[in-house]
């Protein structure tokens, strides 16, 4: 039988799937358009843009707003301190998966 595991250095903002998918794909992209984003995680609008709105709001994304032509584009990007806190979180998932091998 695994000893305790310890879940407390563990961020919560990261425990939805879908901000998990949103933050891999920063952290491999430098930017990235809204639908994208949307298309690579197969997510609804409103699902994506509740969940891009939280991780902007805990100043892990940053937002910018633009034109291509006369068409609105928005792209994301991780911030500094989103990159920090995301990987904290993989680095204490992976510290309680080699306590419970």
């Amino acid at each position: 039988m695994a000893g305790n595991v310890d879940i407390s250095n563990l961020n919560k903002i990261f425990d939805n799937r879908i901000r998990l998918g949103i933050m891999s794909v920063l952290m491999i992209n430098d930017e990235i358009s809204y639908n994208e984003l949307k298309e690579l995680l197969q997510v609804t609008d409103g699902n994506l843009a509740s969940h891009l709105k939280g991780l902007e709001e805990s100043g892990f994304v940053k937002v910018q707003k633009g034109f291509i032509g006369r068409k609105t584009n928005t792209t994301y990007s991780i911030t500094k301190a989103g990159e920090k806190a995301f990987r904290q979180h993989l680095d204490a998932l992976e510290q309680m998966i080699r306590k419970t091998k």
